[in-house]
């Protein structure tokens, strides 16, 4: 475990040095004061991927990628916290010093480490006994090369042999002093008292890689037809491997993943390996499974965008549906091919170069929505109880999606398709949708206690729930980005008037009125700042910016990238304004007060929706105490109105 010294002084220097660190990547050229290229992320021609040596962040304002040094280097090289942190330490010459760790923590580590390194010694074997074994070239390199399969694609995907021996790899390992404990936790080994066997003894093997691309399970092949052995056999679950959390070829296929902004989904190892050697790469495998919504995150690391690859077996597509509105539930851009019966993703890329496969895929591909209508209105025909279930089906998946936009032009579709009219379809919509969303809003805001922060969704999942968004947002950026600033000039103060900062006056509204975010992260960052604020060499934007949560250095780049729009402030206030931080003494209280009277205004209508409730109840003392209140908040609302002078900035 690295200690916090050491973290501290790895982030100062990536951050002073984030152009180096970018460069790397990235072919940067100086504008003014930040560098800009392409993005590394998205294909794009013109540049809009932009690094701040002086704030120590990087930003596309293309895909929305942006963060801190740190940030960057997990993102482009697919490489976890600790992973970054090290490489950094050995570019800049720090060393890397890692504190003790409890004996319970130095066992699970210590495990960890043993499977890991038990899974590549097995992967080593099983690749050399493919190759330089007889047995290994006669049984299973003649078996990969019947399937068409080149031997740079064999070395590439480091598919291998495993003996007929009973416990052949078994004995290797133990000779090379690893313990039988972890040969039995990797499920490499099956112990039974003094009994030890290879489980995929007499199988060709896929090694199945993490996104690191270091093996942690395997898969292997039967060669013989033997009705009682199964034709496939996978790793069993273990602390390295979850095979809910993992996809096939995805170690192999991330960069062009990020680099054609699209992932195919197909189902087997042999799809993947096929597709990687008609030259194209982007694709990956659930390996049988049902698609799991880890699954799909991992994608969505990558591409928000998919095409999930299916052969000509209708019972096998049904049974999937669910995993797709899984994707669509993500809110990712999902596609479906159908390829001509008889054909699966294996045998149709063996004639195919890649140029012939994409070209096909892009002509072929549809909708998911129109698929999954077509697919099943062959069982529904003209029949009403039929169709009405089928309308039911789409309807679901369609509420599903969280975008509005895109949800409405599946409206459209679903209601020629089905022949229903659209606001049949939205009234449907609206009765599974709002017992959703109002559970949903009171458990994320009003039951729930704030999870951890690896628990915690991203701040973007939370921004429909959340009714004070645009305002909460930008009260926000000008914590981080003006905070330090004063919030009067001198000549503005009265006769022993005390001078206060944006970031104190906007804490001090907050608790004054006890007004807390519905958004956790940005409570995070209040919280934050009212922990740091007062030491004299505190830097909020590079603080934010530099902060190992994720979440919130994404955030900070976002923020501190952008400005009001000055013209909108303009034609509303008449003020001359060229720069926002000359003007924090009245945008701040401004912003602070907008958010104020939004919230009075939703207090008024939820106690209007309180009397009204009283007098149908005929509960006079309610409706007494309720009138009273609405009452107090009008004079409120009043008040901050007048301070508004009827316009807002939002």
């Amino acid at each position: 475990m690295i200690d916090q010294g050491t973290v501290d002084r790895v982030f100062e220097s990536a951050q002073a040095q984030i152009v180096d660190v970018v460069s790397e990547f990235v072919s940067l050229r100086k504008r003014g004061i930040n560098y800009i290229g392409n993005c590394p992320f998205h294909n794009e021609k013109t540049p809009s991927f932009t690094v701040s040596p002086h704030k120590g962040i990087y930003k596309c304002f293309g895909c929305g990628k942006g963060g801190n040094a740190v940030n960057f280097l997990m993102d482009v090289e697919q490489i976890n916290y600790i992973e970054a942190i090290r490489h950094l330490g050995k570019k800049f010459n720090i060393h890397i010093e890692e504190v003790e760790l409890s004996p319970e923590q130095q066992q699970v580590k210590d495990d960890r480490e043993s499977m890991m390194a038990v899974s590549a010694f097995a992967q080593k074997y099983f690749t050399n006994t493919l190759h330089k074994s007889d047995e290994g070239r006669s049984v299973g390199l003649s078996y990969l090369r019947s399937r068409g399969f080149r031997d740079d694609i064999i070395e590439k995907f480091q598919l291998g042999y495993s003996p007929e021996s009973r416990s052949a790899l078994t004995d290797e390992a133990l000779k090379n002093s690893f313990k039988v404990e972890f040969l039995e936790k990797t499920g490499l080994t099956i112990v039974r008292d003094t009994y030890k066997a290879d489980r995929f003894r007499g199988r060709v093997i896929f090694p199945i890689h993490g996104i690191s691309g270091k093996p942690t399970a395997f898969g292997g092949r039967v060669l013989k037809a033997d009705a009682k052995t199964a034709k496939y056999l996978n790793s069993p679950e273990s602390e390295i491997y979850h095979k809910s959390k993992i996809l096939y070829g995805i170690y192999q296929a991330k960069q062009e993943i990020t680099r054609k902004d699209r992932c195919f989904l197909v189902e087997g190892y042999t799809d993947v390996i096929s597709f990687h050697q008609a030259g194209v790469f982007n694709v990956v495998a659930s390996s049988g499974t049902a698609l799991t919504v880890d699954q799909i995150r991992l994608i969505g690391r990558f591409t928000q965008n998919i095409t999930i690859i299916y052969d000509g077996d209708p019972a096998g597509i049904k049974a999937s549906l669910r995993g797709i509105d899984l994707v669509l539930e993500q809110g990712m851009n999902v596609k479906v091919l159908l390829l001509p019966e008889g054909e699966d993703p294996d045998s149709f890329s063996k004639n195919r170069n890649a140029e012939e496969l994409e070209k096909y895929i892009a002509a072929n591909e549809g909708d998911f929505i129109k698929f999954k209508t077509s697919l099943l209105l062959e069982d529904a025909k003209t029949d009403p109880v039929k169709r009405a279930q089928l309308l039911q089906d789409i309807v679901r998946t369609i509420s599903v999606i969280p975008d509005n936009i895109i949800r409405s032009e599946y409206v459209k579709e679903c209601s020629t398709l089905m022949g229903v009219e659209e606001p049949i379809i939205y009234a449907e919509l609206s009765k599974k949708g709002k017992q959703s969303r109002d559970e949903q809003y009171k458990a994320a805001y009003q039951q729930a206690p704030t999870p951890p922060p690896s628990q915690q969704a991203p701040a973007s999942n939370f921004t429909s729930l959340n009714p004070y968004e645009v305002e909460e947002r930008e009260i926000i950026r000008f914590m981080i980005k003006h905070g330090h600033f004063n919030l009067f000039e001198e000549e503005e103060l009265g006769e022993g008037e005390e001078n206060t900062t944006v970031g104190a006056f906007i804490l001090a509204q907050f608790q004054e009125d006890e007004l807390e975010s519905a958004n956790p992260l940005y409570k995070k960052i209040m919280e934050l700042y009212e922990a740091n604020y007062q030491n004299e060499d505190f830097d909020a934007p590079k603080f934010f910016a530099a902060s190992m949560d994720k979440e919130v250095s994404q955030l900070t780049s976002d923020l501190i990238s952008q400005e009001i729009e000055l013209s909108k402030i303009h034609s509303r206030f008449g003020s001359k304004v060229t720069n926002e931080g000359d003007s924090v003494s009245w945008l701040v209280p401004k912003l602070v007060h907008e958010l104020k009277l939004k919230k009075v205004k939703r207090f008024i209508e939820e106690q209007r929706a309180i009397l009204k409730t009283a007098q149908e109840a005929r509960d006079e003392e309610k409706l007494l105490n309720t009138m009273q209140m609405i009452s107090k908040l009008q004079t409120i609302q009043t008040a901050l109105s007048k301070e508004l002078g009827g316009r807002t900035i939002l």
